[in-house]
């Protein structure tokens, strides 16, 4: 079974997949259609060339790594709404669990401005994500920040969500690289190769300098909508 979760960046997608790879009956894929997208758009992003030259570049063919059967039961998945660009398949998403991971938008732009200063608002995936939301029929919402907060029972809630059973083991994982992570991972990844598990969130409010203030503004919208349908902590 696909488990197809769709992230924007800098959202805790990468220790998801770590999470979720740490179960025994779980495989995972790092973002199958990022080298697609870039090859289509020309899009100047850090890791581009190592990213296409390792990676599958024909979106037809990322497809079929989607839906191509796995020695698990479970095919974890990590996407990012931005990469699927007009054109690009869609069927292999009819058969799969979704869920969707958000983030308030102050904090995404804060991280993502120390790995890549100039972007536009398309880069951070909110209008994409949210579009792709109501298009898959606004499958389960959990937001990054409730799991870092929660983690043993927001995971509990998404596992439920997503009819799969919960399991201990998305709670640790070993510190260092994984053989499946993107060739993009020297670029992003420093943080969650140095983690074993969820660490606390950070509480005080990020910085936002000027110059972002205006897409801060126009995130907002789509986060708040996708936020008031997230998953909550049950206490009984």
């Amino acid at each position: 079974m696909i488990i197809a979760m769709w992230s924007g960046p800098r959202n805790l997608s990468t220790a998801m997949m770590r999470s979720f790879g740490a179960r025994a009956d779980c495989s995972v894929i790092d973002e199958p259609f990022f080298a697609p997208y870039l090859k289509a758009t020309g899009v100047a992003h850090p890791g581009r060339e190592e990213t296409l030259a390792r990676h599958e570049n024909d979106p037809e063919k990322a497809a079929q790594i989607c839906q191509a059967p796995t020695a698990t039961p479970y095919s974890f998945q990590k996407h990012m709404p931005h990469h699927m660009i007009d054109g690009f398949p869609m069927d292999w998403t009819r058969d799969a669990k979704h869920f969707f991971l958000i983030r308030e938008p102050a904090r995404v732009i804060a991280s993502y401005v120390k790995g890549r200063e100039n972007f536009e608002i398309g880069d951070l995936g909110f209008a994409s994500q949210r579009k792709l939301w109501d298009r898959l029929g606004r499958p389960p919402v959990i937001d990054s920040r409730d799991i870092l907060r929660h983690p043993k029972t927001m995971l509990r809630e998404l596992c439920h969500a997503i009819d799969i059973p919960f399991d201990a083991a998305m709670l640790r994982w070993e510190a260092g690289p994984r053989i499946e992570d993107g060739a993009w991972a020297p670029y992003w990844y420093h943080s969650v190769e140095n983690s074993t598990g969820f660490g606390a969130p950070p509480e005080t409010a990020p910085i936002i300098a000027v110059e972002y203030k205006e897409i801060l503004a126009m995130c907002e919208a789509d986060y708040k909508e996708m936020a008031a349908r997230k998953l909550t902590l049950k206490l009984a």
